[in-house]
């Protein structure tokens, strides 16, 4: 059976925030047949699919570490969650992570759902939650034990942290009389990359959750700025939680970016204290190559050894790191005094000349900190052999991923010789986006994909799970980084 998705316009219902999800259903669907009605709030609903982007520093590493400004962009690599609801009778929830090997079942009637609703623990979908509660976090891991007992220790390390952060949010969130349902990730963002792909399943997580117990309001065309913002926060508190669960102490700045979409200013002064995060909402989308170097790398590693060098040589070294301060507060200002440009939200080529100066800068100060790697210099000299864009390392450094930014002339020619010789040379690239859109929704899980199927394709659990690679996924339920699909809708903040 096709279904035609319907307007995704949710009514708040009465609640303390006064948001909340209410039908999928709308006035604008057929009409039905009484035999065959079903209410909105059964638990057999439609498969319905959230989608949120990874992130990529675009200015400031290491010298946020330090309580300077860095500024990060969402980038169009994203997490795709597929929510099944399963039968009234299926009294199961199945985590399952396709690309990790990750799966695993829990009985929810097995849950220490007593602690959760204890009257001193409960939390609420509107709460701002802060701080994991240890006691809560401890009566999960019996529940998480269990999972891939089998697997080797670095993938069942990953496996539990993430198995941690879906107990705890679905334990926070839901309800005894939650209905059964598989959660099927699959994501396009690499792993270990500095790339933000935890906060992104995170941002899915929350935004899965907090759909089913039907407390999101839209999105909607006519939405009002104001009731997206407190949708996307919503979203965002939750995810902030679930990154607790996997890092500790998250900075908060990889589950804000990918909720929110566009980029942020980031900068975390007293560690005692909640970070600066300001979103900049006229971020422009810019063609991005990124390229991972396949050299590992450790973040605490190059973080330390910027601490050494700051020890040995303050004045010298706090000079560089006040450089790249300057650095991210200069490309705010261009980026915020252009009005991200027109409607299709590209930049002139003289703001993006500056932009991309001062990108060269800010690696040049990343190199004198002692932080590249004779792996991200080699791509650097590549693409500046070949003159199509500006390029830096990002995140940690010590190897990881550089990107570049492209030039909107770059010779097509000069571009394919590029990734010629970045294949010949054991690099893996991605061609990506910077800027783009946050948290989405497709509701139900139907997509247009050039296919005659009426009312569009039903993206079901095994189409997803067989969708083979990225390019699979992009194919079939992908956002759209160059032509935007049809189906999916975004929460989006107003640029003022």
């Amino acid at each position: 059976m096709s279904l035609s998705p319907p307007a995704f316009s949710f009514r708040p219902k009465a609640s303390p925030s006064n948001d909340s999800l209410s039908s999928a259903a709308s006035s604008q669907s057929p009409p039905k047949k009484p035999t065959m009605s079903r209410k909105a709030s059964s638990p057999m609903a439609p498969p319905f699919m959230v989608s949120a982007p990874g992130k990529a520093i675009v200015y400031g590493e290491h010298a946020v570490v330090h309580g300077k400004a860095a500024m990060a962009a969402a980038i169009s690599m994203r997490s795709y969650l597929l929510v099944t609801t399963l039968s009234k009778s299926q009294r199961t929830i199945t985590l399952n992570f396709r690309d990790t090997g990750l799966i695993h079942t829990w009985d929810i009637d097995a849950l220490p759902w007593d602690l959760f609703n204890r009257p001193d623990k409960k939390k609420y979908y509107y709460d701002l939650v802060t701080t994991l509660d240890p006691e809560l976090l401890d009566a999960v891991q019996p529940h998480v034990e269990p999972v891939s007992p089998d697997a080797p220790e670095d993938a069942r390390k990953i496996h539990r942290h993430s198995a941690a952060a879906f107990l705890y949010l679905f334990l926070s969130l839901g309800s005894p009389q939650h209905p059964g349902a598989i959660y099927t990730l699959r994501s396009t963002i690499p792993i270990g990359a500095g790339l933000g792909s935890s906060g992104s399943v995170c941002v899915c997580l929350s935004a899965a959750l907090l759909l089913q117990i039907r407390t999101l309001a839209g999105p909607h065309p006519d939405q009002p700025p104001d009731e997206a913002e407190t949708q996307i926060e919503r979203i965002n508190r939750w995810a902030f939680v679930g990154e607790m669960c996997i890092h500790g102490n998250p900075s908060g700045v990889d589950n804000t970016v990918s909720a929110g979409g566009k980029a942020v200013i980031f900068r975390r002064g007293d560690y005692s204290k909640p970070p600066s995060v300001k979103p900049l909402l006229n971020f422009p989308e810019l063609p991005l190559l990124l390229v991972d170097t396949r050299q590992s790398r450790s973040t605490a590693v190059e973080v330390a050894k910027v601490g050494r060098l700051r020890g040995d040589h303050p004045a010298v070294t706090e000079s560089i790191l006040d450089t790249i301060d300057q650095v991210t507060l200069s490309a705010q200002t261009l980026i915020q005094q252009s009005s991200s440009a027109g409607p299709d939200r590209s930049v002139s080529s003289d703001v993006l000349e500056r932009l991309g100066t001062l990108i060269r800068i800010n690696h040049g100060c990343l190199v004198s900190l002692g932080v590249s790697h004779p792996r991200l210099e080699r791509i650097r000299e590549l693409v500046d052999f070949a003159d199509i864009g500006w390029t830096k390392l990002t995140g940690a450094g010590g190897g990881g991923c550089a990107i570049t930014v492209l030039r909107p002339d770059a010779s097509p020619a000069a571009i394919r010789d590029l990734k010629q010789k970045l294949d010949a040379e054991g690099f893996t690239r991605y061609e990506t986006t910077l800027g783009g859109d946050g948290i989405g929704v497709l509701w139900p899980a139907v997509l247009r994909n050039g296919t005659d199927e009426e009312g569009g394709e039903e993206i079901d659990q095994e189409k997803f799970e067989n969708a083979e690679g990225s390019e699979g996924i992009d194919r079939l339920v992908g956002v759209g980084a160059q032509e935007k699909r049809e189906g999916w809708k975004f929460w989006r903040r107003a640029a003022v």
